[in-house]
């Protein structure tokens, strides 16, 4: 499956779960370099997902980036699946 694939299945989810509001960050020369592909807000919490396809590997920058979020309190994650979305929500929520 392409990263792609997997970046519209987590945002068509992503788009059902309550008091969720996220969008699909662009890349480009107007967007910011290392920005995770999916930003959310959920109850109030700063959520990234960067997407990978399972041998994805994230750049020096990606994993800089994730590492400042984290630094800022919010949440960051490297995911696969939309699997394994529904349990890093299901961990966020309990």
């Amino acid at each position: 499956m392409l990263e792609k694939d997997i970046t519209n299945q987590i945002m068509r989810y992503l788009k059902t779960v309550p008091n969720c509001f996220c969008w699909k960050q662009h890349g480009g020369q107007f967007g910011t370099a290392g920005l995770p592909d999916i930003i959310l807000c959920l109850n109030g919490r700063f959520v990234a997902f960067e997407v990978k396809t399972e041998t994805g590997k994230l750049t020096k920058l990606q994993e800089s980036t994730i590492q400042k979020i984290k630094a800022a309190k919010g949440e960051a994650f490297k995911v696969t699946s939309l699997q394994e979305v529904k349990e890093t929500i299901q961990n966020l929520n309990s």
